[in-house]
């Protein structure tokens, strides 16, 4: 039997369940939505649409289907029968009473469509994306190195439960992800798709230049366009943009491209062993992609919207991560290396400059052994306590 681990995310599903009458849970496949849907509200009746015979109920008689949940009921994968978006609305007007049922679904775009049309103000969101890394370590007790926990990935079934990556990775791209766009968009040519998708993993971290990953990938820009927002919309990637003030400078309008968990990115780019990662040429970018991820959780884990943005200039001036806090901002620097360099402080300090007057602050992020420190003003972290500096 699995061993379940304790979610950040749990407090915050049961004030939702406090506040609305219908909690939504959204993720990935896999990402421990249901398990924490089952252990959040163990007393609820659990029925899930992947289930061909429930699901066909679900689709012929909505009414019939919702009226044997006379107590409300979780609903994994609520998306899959759109019909009874508007037949809930109906029994939840009837009855107001919170938390009566918790949905569960692994795509973004159709969940939240079916809710703003029929359950506006009347659902509560959590994203839950795969497990943080305090997750993890208090899952399994074991202190793994960055390139373990890079090439692992934050999936329960490889971060907690010992699936082997090559393996598990393999599956779930074939299984869920080719599954799920089949669903989505007609994909004539899967090969085209699996190119595509390999493409983008070689760009996380990366400003996205839509021209020329259709080069390569030999798609038209419609298509390009189309198998991103899908890729998004199930949680694989995310496109982070740029933040805008009123600095008199020209700044990059164009959006970042991050992979949502580095198992899958190192599974896609053809890492075999977590030890190849070490002389890779894109490890630095997957350990920046590590530091994103943990920084989205944090804000999920809180059902608090994305306010996480870059900051790049004309003259390649940038901030990795610009965590706006609506006073003041935390602008964060990612380094893949060990050994702490004056260089590393050159965004953080340009950035200071910029504004003088307010009171940002600064983060360091880097695979060195500092807990927490400080240094010109800067806070310094190593990628482990991420969480810790985030809520200091």
């Amino acid at each position: 039997m699995h061993k379940i681990v304790p979610r950040a995310a749990d407090k915050m599903c049961v004030k939702l369940a406090e506040t609305f009458p219908v909690v939504a849970i959204t993720g990935p496949r896999q990402s421990g939505k249901t398990t924490l849907a089952q252990t959040t509200f163990p007393n609820k009746q659990y029925v899930s649409l992947e289930d061909p015979d429930v699901r066909e109920v679900a689709l012929s008689d909505p009414r019939g289907f919702l009226s044997a949940l006379i107590d409300g009921a979780i609903i994994d994968e609520v998306q899959r029968a759109p019909k009874l978006f508007s037949y809930l609305q109906g029994i939840i007007d009837k009855d107001r009473s919170n938390g009566r049922f918790i949905l569960t679904g692994s795509h973004q775009f159709l969940l939240d469509q079916q809710i703003s049309q029929s359950l506006a103000g009347r659902a509560g969101y959590l994203k839950l994306l795969p497990l943080s890394y305090r997750e993890t370590r208090h899952g399994t007790g074991i202190k793994l190195n960055s390139n373990e926990m890079l090439w692992n990935g934050f999936f329960p079934s490889t971060a907690i439960h010992g699936a082997d990556p090559r393996l598990w990775f393999g599956a779930y791209v074939q299984t869920y992800l080719e599954r799920d766009v089949r669903q989505l968009i007609n994909v004539r040519d899967l090969s085209s798709f699996q190119t595509f998708l390999r493409l983008c993993a070689g760009r996380t971290g990366s400003l996205l230049d839509i021209g020329a990953l259709c080069n390569e990938a030999s798609v038209d820009y419609k298509t390009a366009k189309r198998w991103l927002s899908v890729l998004e919309a199930s949680y694989v990637i995310h496109l982070l943009k740029p933040y805008h003030s009123n600095y008199r400078k020209r700044l990059i309008k164009t959006p970042k491209l991050y992979f949502l968990d580095t198992g899958l990115v190192s599974w896609l780019l053809g890492i075999k062993e977590h030890s190849q990662l070490e002389q890779h040429p894109l490890r630095g970018h997957v350990f920046e992609t590590l530091v994103f991820s943990e920084v989205l959780k944090y804000q999920y884990n809180q059902a608090e919207p994305s306010n996480l943005f870059f900051w790049r200039d004309s003259h390649k001036n940038e901030i990795d991560f610009l965590l706006d806090r609506g006073l003041s901002r935390l602008a964060i620097e990612v380094k893949s290396g060990q050994t702490l360099n004056a260089s590393f402080f050159a965004g953080l300090d340009y950035w200071k400059r910029l504004d003088p007057g307010r009171n940002d602050e600064t983060l360091l992020i880097y695979s060195g052994d500092e807990v927490i420190n400080r240094y010109g003003g800067h806070t310094i972290a190593n990628w482990r306590n991420l969480e810790i500096a985030l809520e200091s």
